[in-house]
């Protein structure tokens, strides 16, 4: 029994990678789009720059926990690709629209980690440390995935479904489910809350994605 549940756990750990890596790819689209246009048309990072910081924290908190590889695998994957979103938007976004995106990255990725990081490691010690991690990684976790309902607004505004991909919705609704999963079977509160959140969201997403759309296509008609 305990093989069949250590094989199921690998199975949803590297499924829930492998998802993960589709979920921080899905935007390319977008993003080539922007380079084709040289231009971002309105389109705002502050989703990218979240997400950013989100996978530090997380990279940061299973650092923290140790044996958990595969989640600094994933989060630091997605680094990697937030960070050359955020490069492409601050290469052709409008000026004002530069000075945002860069003081928001220079406040949030570098002075409100390196605060968080600095409190964590000379403060607080073992569980502890990793409990108050856990709960900050939560609640920025908890503002990323409420980020995609700005760009709702955008969708409506401009009548152009390109900067909400219904793949994307779909993509990051599963990897939820899936890493909610992995939560609750290895015990981590902090991934299964996330997680929980991420999977309602996903699914209002989803939702209210899929209803605009008809409206869209009946409108057309």
């Amino acid at each position: 029994m305990s093989q069949i549940f250590s094989n199921l756990f690998l199975m949803l750990i590297l499924s829930g990678n492998l998802i993960s890596f589709m979920v921080f790819l899905a935007p390319v689209t977008i993003f080539y789009g922007i380079y084709k246009r040289k231009s971002t048309e309105g389109f705002h990072s502050v989703r990218y720059v979240i997400a950013h910081f989100s996978c530090m924290l997380w990279v940061y908190y299973a650092y923290i926990k140790t044996d958990e590889i595969l989640h600094i695998t994933n989060n630091a994957f997605g680094l990697l690709v937030e960070s050359v979103y955020i490069v492409i938007y601050l290469i052709y976004a409008p000026l004002r629209a530069k000075k945002l995106t860069a003081a928001i990255v220079i406040f949030l990725n570098v002075t409100i980690f390196g605060v968080i990081v600095a409190i964590t490691l000379l403060l607080f010690h073992g569980q502890k440390r990793l409990n108050i991690l856990g709960w900050i990684c939560v609640g920025f976790s908890v503002i990323f995935f409420a980020a995609p309902l700005s760009i709702m607004r955008l969708v409506i505004r401009t009548k152009n479904v390109e900067f909400m991909p219904f793949n994307l919705s779909i993509l990051e609704t599963i990897s939820a489910a899936v890493w909610l999963g992995y939560g609750l079977m290895s015990k981590d509160i902090y991934v299964a809350l996330t997680n929980i959140v991420g999977l309602l969201f996903g699914i209002a997403k989803m939702v209210l994605d899929l209803l605009y759309l008809q409206r869209c296509q009946a409108g057309k008609q």
